[in-house]
């Protein structure tokens, strides 16, 4: 078999060094992005989204692969995140998150924004892409999550999911905390603030050995509640965290 690296790495021909040109950045606005949204969105994109339950008022149906090759040509801006998020547009909402600076993003940013969440999309991938990178993460992770607005209390949830699996040099204690929040509002029973909760509590376990213990205490005790909804976050985190793969995974890190 040929040594791949080994011709990739010796020419068999020597040539001219060639000086790199640097490419210029193209010019983005706004509106450009609008109606680059608009090209690339479909109205079949729409109505698959919608048996998701994701529905929103202005929707043009853009395509995941298609968001993240568009975000990677705008680059980083956290005023043009601004003003897309102005738009009011499903799309460009996910896009701002994309394309924001998460050192610029502010706790007022991020208060404004969440008040707004509307679908679990948007919750979900401005947490995820931009959030849970900001420096407010931590605090507004604790405040939300015993928030009344759904999706609000759901951001909460999916920030502290998402801190256990990014934040690599978190001690353990806040997520600890977290635990006692996560017993404290098991018993809601909207759809999209129990998977939340319970998603939580999964991630959280699977950090380390010492969560995962704590974890699965915390889930035992919700197991004998006599709320269906608390009993179902219990079973499913038990069955994940509890699992042989997790188990293992967890023993071979050695933490």
């Amino acid at each position: 078999m040929k040594d791949r690296s080994q011709s990739l790495s010796i020419p068999k021909k020597r040539s001219k060094l060639r000086a790199r040109v640097a490419m210029p950045r193209e010019d983005w606005d706004v509106t450009r992005i609008v109606s680059e949204l608009k090209r690339l969105g479909s109205q079949r994109n729409v109505d698959g989204m919608a048996r998701f339950g994701l529905r929103a008022k202005i929707c043009y149906g853009v395509a995941k692969p298609s968001l993240d090759a568009l975000a990677k040509r705008i680059g980083k801006s956290h005023a043009l995140a601004l003003q897309l998020w102005e738009t009011g547009i499903y799309d460009a909402r996910i896009l701002a998150g994309m394309v924001d600076v998460s050192a610029e993003v502010t706790a007022s940013q991020m208060e404004d924004w969440v008040r707004e969440f509307d679908n679990w999309d948007t919750c979900d991938g401005t947490c995820c892409h931009l959030f849970v990178f900001a420096k407010s993460a931590w605090e507004k992770a604790v405040a939300w999550s015993t928030r009344e607005n759904e999706f609000e209390k759901r951001a909460g949830f999916a920030l502290v999911a998402y801190l256990a699996y990014r934040d690599k040099a978190a001690p353990d204690r806040p997520f600890k905390d977290h635990l006692k929040v996560i017993e404290q509002e098991a018993g809601d029973d909207r759809n999209f603030v129990r998977k939340a909760v319970n998603w939580a509590l999964r991630n959280i376990g699977k950090r380390n050995l010492a969560l995962n213990a704590a974890a699965i205490a915390t889930a035992k005790r919700l197991h004998k509640s006599d709320l269906a909804v608390t009993r179902w976050i219990a079973a499913d985190a038990l069955r994940e965290l509890q699992s042989d793969a997790v188990q293992q995974r967890l023993r071979r890190k050695g933490v």
